[in-house]
Order: C-alpha cells, then sequence, then structure tokens
C-alpha cells in the first residue's frame, strides 16, 4: 500500500475535468488473491473502495469519493494465456489494450476494440466502461469481444462470470457486469475473444465544403447497405489541429473530412470502395481519396488517434460528451452543437464516430480566463439535451460515473432506474463499490456544477 500525500493526490482524479476526488488509502495489488484481501480489509474496515485502471476516464468514473479506499491493478498486466484455436485470450485488467494488440501480431488475430487512447487505456478499464472506438461500428463494442470475467465481488468473494465457450446457463451476469462501472466488484481475469485479421483493408479519405455534407454521406453509405469497418468524421478545427503532426495530407480548406475504412475479401472490398465514392460523390464530396499503400493508410489513422491531444496547441483544456445520436440527424445535431458553442462563446472541435452516431464534440478552453468554466459547463449541459431531445442516449463509451449520472432521470423512467438500482443491489447490497457513480445517490460528490433538479418521473 502507499499512502503519501503526493501519491494520493495522484489518485484523487481521472482523465476528467473533475478534480473534488477524496482518496484514503491507495493498494496496488498484483494477483487476485491481493485484490480480494484489499475488498475484505476495506470492509473490515467499513471503508468503500474503488477500482481504478489507467485514470484515462473522462467521466469521473475512477474519481474516489469520501476517502475510500482506492484499488489500483495496473500492476496486473499479463497476458496469460493466448488459444489461437479456440480464438481466447486470459489477461489480467491491468494489460494496455495497444500491448495486446501487439503481442498478437502474427497470429492472425486481434482484439478489435480500438479506443482513441489505447496507448494507455486497460483492458479492465475497456470492460467497466464497455469501451468502443472506430472498428466497433462493423465490429462490436467491448461486451461482444467478452466471453468470461473473474471477478472480485463487494463482499470478497471471488467469481467467474460467463463461459470461454458458449452461453452460460441462467441469467447473463457477465453481460451485467462489463459496463458496470466498477459498481459490481473487480475484474482480475478477463477472457476475451480474439478476431481474425481481414485479408484486405482499404482507407478511404473524403473531405467536404460543409459539415452537414459530410454528416448526410455517413447516411448514405449506410442506405447504400455498406458497413464499413470504421466511419469517422472530423472537422476543420480538428483537421488543422493535427494535420502538422500526423503530415497525412488532410485537406485543410476542407469543413470537414470521413475516414471510411473497408475490409474483407478483396472482391468484395473493391466492389464497397465503388459504392461509397458513387454515393460521396452524390452527396457532394469535392474528392475522393483510397490511401495508396500502409504507410498512407497509417498517417491517416494517426491524425484521428491524436485529435484529443492536438486541441493543447488551441487551448490548453478540454471538455466532451460523448451521447449517441441516430445517424439521420447528425447534420442538425452538429449545426446544434456548433451554434451552443458559438453562443457561450467557446471553440468546439467535432471529432466522432459518425457510424454509430457517437459524438464527440469538444469544448476548447481556458481555464484561467473568468467566468469560462460557468460557459463551459452550460453548453455542455445543452449538448446532452440536445442530443436527448433527438432520440439519443447519454453515453457510447465513455459512461456515466459522476458527471453524467444527474442526466439519468430525462433519459430513464422512474420503473427503469428501480430495476438498475435493484441489479445494483444484488451484487452490492452494502453499497461500497465505486459508491456514488452512474445512479443518482443523492451526494454532491464530483458534482462539476449544481444543475436544476430533474423533475420525478420526466424523461425523454
Amino acid at each position: 500500500m502507499e499512502g503519501g500525500a503526493s501519491a494520493r493526490h495522484l489518485y484523487s482524479r481521472d482523465g476528467s475535468i473533475i478534480t473534488a476526488g477524496r482518496v484514503g488509502v491507495v493498494c496496488l495489488p498484483d494477483s487476485t488473491d491481493q485484490v480480494a484481501a484489499c475488498v475484505r480489509i476495506a470492509l473490515d474496515h467499513g471503508r468503500a473502495f474503488v477500482p481504478r485502471g489507467a485514470g484515462t476516464g473522462l467521466t469521473g468514473g475512477a474519481v474516489p469519493c469520501d476517502d475510500p479506499v482506492v484499488i489500483s491493478t495496473t500492476r496486473m498486466d499479463r497476458i496469460l494465456e493466448v488459444d489461437v484455436d479456440r480464438r481466447i485470450a486470459w489477461v489480467e485488467p491491468g494489460v494496455v489494450n495497444l500491448d495486446l494488440t501487439r503481442h498478437l501480431e502474427g497470429t492472425g488475430l486481434h482484439f478489435a476494440p480500438d479506443p482513441s487512447s489505447q496507448q494507455a487505456c486497460t483492458i479492465g478499464g475497456n470492460v467497466a466502461n464497455n469501451s468502443g472506438g472506430p472498428h466497433c461500428l462493423l465490429y462490436g463494442v467491448t461486451s461482444v469481444h467478452v466471453a468470461a470475467v473473474e471477478v472480485v465481488l463487494p463482499d470478497g468473494e471471488v467469481v467467474v462470470l460467463g463461459e470461454e465457450e458458449g452461453e452460460a446457463a441462467g441469467y447473463d451476469l457477465r453481460g451485467a457486469f462489463v459496463g458496470g462501472e466498477g459498481t459490481l466488484g473487480i475484474a482480475t481475469r478477463i477472457a476475451v475473444r480474439l478476431t481474425p485479421d481481414p485479408p484486405e483493408i482499404r482507407t478511404m479519405l473524403l473531405d467536404f465544403s460543409t459539415i452537414e455534407e459530410a454528416a448526410a454521406t455517413v447516411s448514405a453509405v449506410i442506405a447504400a447497405g455498406i458497413v464499413p469497418a470504421a466511419l469517422e468524421l472530423m472537422d476543420q478545427q480538428v483537421v488543422r489541429a493535427v494535420e502538422p503532426f500526423a503530415n497525412a495530407g488532410y485537406p485543410l480548406d476542407a469543413a470537414a473530412v470521413l475516414i471510411v475504412e473497408i475490409d474483407g475479401l478483396a472482391a468484395g472490398v473493391e466492389r464497397e470502395i465503388e459504392v461509397v465514392a458513387r454515393v460521396a460523390h452524390e452527396t457532394g464530396a469535392r474528392t475522393v481519396r483510397v490511401a495508396a499503400d500502409d504507410g498512407e493508410r497509417d498517417r491517416i489513422w494517426k491524425g484521428r488517434k491524436a485529435a484529443f491531444g492536438a486541441i493543447a496547441t488551441i487551448k490548453p483544456s478540454y471538455y466532451l460528451h460523448d451521447t449517441v445520436i441516430p445517424r439521420t440527424r447528425l447534420a442538425e445535431v452538429v449545426s446544434g452543437v456548433n451554434e451552443i458553442a458559438d453562443r457561450h462563446g467557446l471553440i468546439v472541435m467535432n471529432v466522432f464516430h459518425a457510424g454509430d452516431g457517437n459524438l464527440h464534440p469538444i469544448l476548447v478552453f481556458d481555464d484561467r480566463e473568468p467566468g469560462v468554466m460557468d460557459s463551459v459547463f452550460a453548453a455542455g449541459e445543452e449538448i446532452v439535451r440536445l442530443s436527448l431531445e433527438v432520440g439519443g442516449v447519454l453515453s457510447g463509451e465513455h459512461g456515466i460515473g459522476l458527471e453524467k449520472r444527474r442526466f439519468m432521470p430525462l433519459l430513464f423512467s422512474p420503473a427503469s432506474m428501480e430495476a438498475q438500482r435493484v441489479l445494483r443491489d444484488a451484487f452490492d447490497p452494502d453499497g461500497v463499490a465505486n459508491p456514488h457513480k452512474v445512479l443518482p445517490s443523492g451526494s454532491s460528490c464530483g458534482d462539476i456544477k449544481e444543475l436544476p433538479e430533474v423533475p420525478e418521473g420526466v424523461w425523454v
């Protein structure tokens, strides 16, 4: 255990803008037995506990409230077994997503979820938040790729949820656990399903005079019967920020660009490229470019993956949500997001998983400017409410954490909220696992701004 003030300060926050965390003791176990012992000791002393991975989360999910025990799994970073024939790998929760990808090179298999933070985020964190990534449009989010999870429950008992092969008998407790944000226990070993590498991969770059044309192209491509492996949108602000770093040849005068990746059998890929190019020209694309080789493809993706880091060239801080909206409303909502930012005097940079409508509007700011945080929080709330008004949901991959728990009654009915509480209580009747996260609790822990109370029984 590490108890120094400086060490505890590092564990008092995550990648979100929530800075109100208060940590008690920090534990860094390196085995399932040690995790279970940490949980039992915390219980013996009447303390709650907060599971933590790499701390890259953006909603305060790993921010500790009221001096709990923080149990960090970063030392549990071993790839325990890779079974190529059965396409299963057992890994510990502290394995970095990109390290697993590199470990599998040459096997003909890969782990499909690829969050933009994959150079730092861990598989345990991916499981906690049911993370996505650009290629989850075709391949699905993390839950699809998790066969079983070894879990230390909130009472210290160790269980395995799910099965390596087939489906577990009874209720899908594995499915309930994935995306539980650490409120149902701590994952200590994870059996992930591995996906065969596609025989052919081609990456396209499309550019547009307006972001509305780019958004319309997204819907048109899907309507044409094409489901790309990835379909990503970046606006002009993002393009101009990342191009000097990526040297991908992004056109700096374009209002928006789309990255479209097609994979599969060679003949099918070529046909789908032709369809995408035709549809794109019909919906207003200025140019359609197909990467000539792996080097050009890597540069195109380097720019997309570097988007969040590149905003530091504009302003030192950022705030974003990850609401999901119907694809048919993309153009309308992006225009609305830009109007919200303009009205509050803020810069917004749009980069998102356009194929599944997962928005990532980045509000860029300097928190040293007087009054700017009030504008940032107000704009963020308006973006969430706009997304819900068009039939969207609160999160595509970042989770609810502390940040969005106040909005839950806007999305779910009272009966649905109660069902979620009953599920959580079944795993954690004493409320000791990552308390105050996801569901409204009445606690002000970590609130980034006091929002108006949501009237009981009101939802979208």
